[in-house]
């Protein structure tokens, strides 16, 4: 403990605290209330809180001397129980702070009331609620009393103990409201042993249950001046308890919330249990037992004689010793006894005149040594008040684990460290004595503790840690020639640990040196992956295309953070390493300008290929013409162009009768070039598309004399196409018939009846003298004859229909006259109306 500084001070409360009524002989305090009994029968109330003090005569009425046995105070200060003995016997009082007279309790009389168990939990102003009484023969009653009535509700006989009748000397209770009902725990202590009683109910159900199970105690025989039992209340509950023995102060945590058990189905709250034996309060061969004891968090404080010895329930060290200023009328007989008051944190000391104070000032402000001195690292973290004693813990396990040769054990609490030991010296340790496992444990630790403010020691720390991950992948490497083939090794959990740390260092490492370090290291999976995760994209997709792995760099290309300029600059590796993983990529991202794929699909296209392998790039052009509706006329020129190096020109001539800027208004109905496309088709023979094109370019003549050369059907439907000029579309059919007479080529009259079919087709557009001059001139006029004769015929017919319409006009012009002269007629009658005046 801290020398220059006391934790206990002793302070004179009251010099004559018993007004004049007798020697103090007892006292209990609570909640700044001190309540005094006299060897006269009187009881003193000193209220510190509001100043004020009153007493009571409890012999009043009693013959003989009367004296004050036993005082007790509840925590609130409002409750007080005295026992009163003289010649008449044994005789307990119930009063109330606010009562002018005490009420006897009747149904103890007789009985010497030794202990009284508080219910701290359930406890108010004006209502004791069940509370529990011990007396000289060994018996428990319960008891509780309503301010308001002004008399006890009940007393009630619980208990009593007759394999060993002992007083009972002390008691304690703890009360809990749990799902299954009220819990109630309570000491008790003998002179000799220590009992508990717990169950689930009523306090009459749970000591009735007893009737049918042993009760569990603790036996610690020997002769002690009064036995004592102290909880240690923490916000409003026990935490651990002691018990003045005759042997030494058995002492242990108390811990409500656990799920202990006794083999006869008790449930036990005690933890950590300890006995402080007598021997190490004296100095000498001489034991000396106290007579009083009072309970803090940490201490014990023991009554010795006249002083008062504070000693350390940790440690069990006397780290102090009480002085008291005691009157020389009370020298005799010394100090009487201690107690406490849990609600003001207070002691109390009385002698036979006077009331001490014992005040407390920040008892576990050195607890963190204490517990450091006894290696209990865990409390005495827990006690420590600032960086520097939780330093100073660190380096103390620090040390010992680097004694014990725990290298990366040391290296953890190290790392903890953030004022005592520099960083310098740490790492100087390791690298000394060659351990950089452990350097390593070190730095990776370090960096969990800097703040994010430390930014240049994160990022040397990060860059020192990644040489040093290198260095130990190499040596594995260089130890095992099987590591890389065994999943299982040291070498791959090391690198799985190392893309761990970069994962996580990423945005503090730089950038630059971290690349070079791995360059040099030759570790080129991990340069990736760290491109990776700096979304160095285009590093990572070198590197998988040159692989040879084309899906994992388009699955790179297809995150939403990688740049649309990648996809366009590596399209003609990967379409060359994989056209149709490529292909399915660029249909899947509808944002992907097509346009600047061309020179990647016709860098491929021109390629060498097996036979019709060219087609996904037909699939990618398709899909930008048919579903997306591109308009771009290099993405329509490349389709076309691949359309007319196949085979099967099907395809070919499908696409140049789409007409895709159908429905807009004043919109093209292609976006290809037709003079290319007219080029190209020409150059790769591809005559019907040739055929078409020229058509759509109005170029009928062409058209017709190519398409003459490979099918006359097909000439005659161009020709046929032509509706807005006559004469054009007369000389397309005279070529169309003159290659038909010129290509017949059998007898003379099965040639002539083939042409005149053919004239009918023509629809009367071409008469038999239109293509006479076709036939060979040694032709015989005779084998015309039925063609003349039907021309002929053809002529009367029109002559004829011509007559017809004549007569049907001179009718028509002889009705107009009647009807006109009709009219005349019916003028001339107005007229004349007119004139007479009608």
């Amino acid at each position: 403990m801290d020398q220059g500084r006391q934790v206990f001070s002793v302070d004179l409360l009251e010099r004559f605290a018993s007004k004049n009524r007798g020697m103090i002989t007892c006292m209990a305090a609570g909640n700044d209330v001190i309540v005094l009994g006299t060897c006269k029968g009187w009881i003193i109330r000193h209220d510190f809180g509001v100043g004020s003090s009153n007493e009571i005569d409890l012999s009043v009425g009693r013959t003989g001397e009367q004296s004050i046995h036993k005082v007790f105070v509840d925590p609130g200060g409002s409750h007080c129980i005295a026992t009163v003995t003289g010649v008449g016997g044994a005789e307990t009082f119930y009063t109330h702070a606010k009562w002018p007279k005490p009420r006897v309790l009747s149904r103890l009389k007789g009985l010497l009331v030794n202990s009284v168990a508080w219910n701290r939990q359930q406890i108010t102003e004006v209502s004791t609620k069940e509370i529990i009484l011990g007396t000289e023969d060994g018996q428990l009653f319960e008891m509780a009393v309503d301010e308001k009535d002004k008399r006890e509700k009940y007393i009630k006989f619980l208990f009593e103990l007759e394999e060993l009748p002992e007083a009972f000397m002390a008691l304690q209770m703890e009360t809990a409201n749990i799902s299954s009902g009220m819990r109630y725990y309570v000491m008790a202590v003998t002179p000799t042993r220590l009992y508990s009683f717990t169950g689930i109910g009523t306090l009459e159900s749970v000591f009735a249950s007893y009737k049918e199970r042993a009760v569990h105690f603790m036996e610690l025989p020997g002769e002690i001046p009064n036995s004592e039992l102290h909880f240690f209340i923490k916000q409003r509950r026990a935490v651990h308890f002691a018990w003045l023995s005759g042997t030494g102060i058995y002492h242990g945590g108390l811990n409500f919330g656990a799920q202990h058990s006794y083999p006869n189905g008790d449930e036990n709250f005690v933890e950590s249990k300890a006995l402080l034996d007598y021997s190490k309060l004296s100095d000498g061969t001489e034991i000396v037992k106290p007579s009083s004891m009072a309970l803090s968090e940490y201490h014990f404080l023991l009554l010795i004689g006249n002083k008062v010895k504070v000693v350390n329930r940790i440690s069990e060290q006397i780290i102090e010793e009480l002085q008291f200023d005691i009157t020389a009328d009370s020298a005799s007989r010394g100090i009487i006894g201690l107690c406490s008051d849990a609600s003001a944190g207070l002691f109390y000391a009385y002698d036979q005149n006077s009331i001490f104070q014992v005040s407390v000032i920040d008892e576990g402000r050195d607890m963190w040594k204490v517990y450091l001195d006894l290696k209990v690292f865990a409390a005495a973290l827990a006690n420590c008040r600032d960086p520097i004693q939780r330093d100073q813990v660190y380096l103390v396990q620090a040390e010992a684990a680097f004694a014990d040769k725990e290298y990366l054990r040391a290296a953890s609490f190290y790392a903890k460290i953030n004022y005592v030991i520099s960083f310098e010296e740490v790492t100087l340790k390791f690298i000394s004595i060659n351990e950089p496992e452990a350097l390593r444990t070190f730095l990776l630790r370090k960096l969990d503790t800097l703040s994010k403010d430390d930014k240049c020691q994160i990022t040397m720390i990060s860059t020192w840690l990644t040489e040093l991950y290198l260095d130990k992948i190499n040596r594995l490497l260089l130890e095992d020639d099987t590591a890389i083939e065994n999943r299982n090794s040291e070498y791959h959990s090391v690198i799985q640990e190392f893309r761990a740390f970069m994962s996580d260092c990423k945005d503090v490492l730089d950038e630059a040196t971290t690349m070079k370090l791995l360059e040099s290291y030759g570790r080129v999976e991990e340069l990736v992956y760290f491109a990776n995760l700096k979304e160095q994209y285009e590093i990572v997709i070198h590197h998988y295309i040159q692989q040879g792995e084309a899906k994992k760099a388009l699955e790179v290309l297809q995150k939403s953070s990688v740049s649309d300029e990648l996809q366009y600059k590596f399209a003609p590796e990967l379409i060359m390493l994989d056209a149709y993983e490529t292909v399915e990529a660029w249909m899947a991202n509808k944002n992907l300008n097509p346009r600047r794929f061309i020179t990647a699909m016709m860098r491929y296209s021109s390629e060498p290929h097996a036979k019709n392998e060219t087609h996904e790039v037909i699939k990618y052009l398709e899909f930008c013409v048919h579903s997306l509706h591109n308009e771009d006329p290099g993405i329509h020129n490349l389709l076309l162009s691949l359309y007319a190096k196949q085979e099967d020109d099907s395809a070919l001539l499908r696409f140049l009768q789409c007409k895709f800027g159908k429905g807009r208004e004043n919109g093209p109905e292609f976006f290809y070039d037709p003079k290319y496309a007219l080029r190209l088709c020409l150059k790769e023979k591809r005559t019907r598309a040739c055929v078409h094109i020229y058509s759509m370019m109005s170029m009928h003549e062409e058209a017709v004399a190519l398409a003459l050369q490979i099918d006359p059907e097909l000439a005659m439907a161009e020709a046929d196409k032509v509706e807005d000029d006559e004469d054009l579309r007369k000389k397309l059919w005279l070529m169309v018939a003159k290659h038909v007479v010129k290509q017949e080529k059998g007898a003379k009259r099965e040639n002539i009846r083939k042409a005149i079919a053919f004239l009918k087709e023509t629809d009367g557009l071409l008469k038999i003298e239109d293509i006479l001059p076709f036939f060979p001139d040694f032709a015989l006029i005779d084998d015309f004859k039925e063609a003349i004769c039907s021309s002929l015929e053809d002529y009367n017919k029109q002559i004829e229909q011509l007559k017809e319409e004549m007569n049907d006009a001179t009718r028509g012009a002889d009705n107009i006259r009647n009807d006109i002269s009709a009219l005349t007629q019916r003028y001339a009658v107005i007229d004349r109306e007119e004139e007479c005046g009608v």
